[in-house]
């Protein structure tokens, strides 16, 4: 069974985390919210509250194909986290899918190899990507090899699915 992490922090997007959660779910995978602490409830930007499952402190690449990063505000929050930075540098240094909408690539800027690759994102934080090596596309999907990238709440429909078609190749 393939397994992914879905990262946690406060001020998350609700649409962003709930939606590829439920969808991968339904899809058969098994889906760990993992956040900076262990079993800590994290508050999204509308208020809505969801328990992390682990920390990024106790997992390891080794044992996910995927993660998604959530956009919001939770991103900057993440890139305070060793650990959480850590997680998506190993998942991106193994090739492994890591998969970002809205403020998502945010972490990607702190983390993933960018040289190169495209990548989109919400429009505030086209210049960090930029300034991180990456060619900014505005599309409401990119797959640049084992980045998967979206802009907005708008486009969970083609992101979700782009995540499980990276998944059964």
């Amino acid at each position: 069974m393939k397994k992914i992490a879905i990262l946690a922090e406060n001020l998350y997007e609700e649409m962003e985390l709930l939606y590829p959660y439920y969808r991968l779910k339904e899809e058969g995978y098994k889906v760990d919210i993992v956040g900076t602490e262990k079993d800590t409830v994290y508050t999204g930007k509308n208020g809505y509250p969801v328990r992390s499952d682990l920390s990024t402190s106790e997992i390891n690449a080794e044992n996910y194909d995927a993660v998604v990063i959530p956009g919001g505000y939770s991103p900057d929050h993440m890139r305070r986290s060793k650990d959480t930075v850590n997680f998506v540098k190993d998942m991106d240094s193994k090739g492994k899918i890591v998969a970002a909408i809205c403020h998502g690539p945010w972490m990607m800027a702190s983390c993933c190899d960018l040289k190169g690759k495209k990548v989109t994102a919400f429009y505030s934080i086209k210049d960090d990507l930029i300034n991180a090596g990456a060619n900014f596309v505005d599309k409401e999907v990119v797959v640049d090899g084992n980045l998967i990238t979206s802009r907005t709440p708008d486009d969970l429909i083609p992101f979700v699915k782009a995540i499980i078609e990276s998944l059964e190749k």
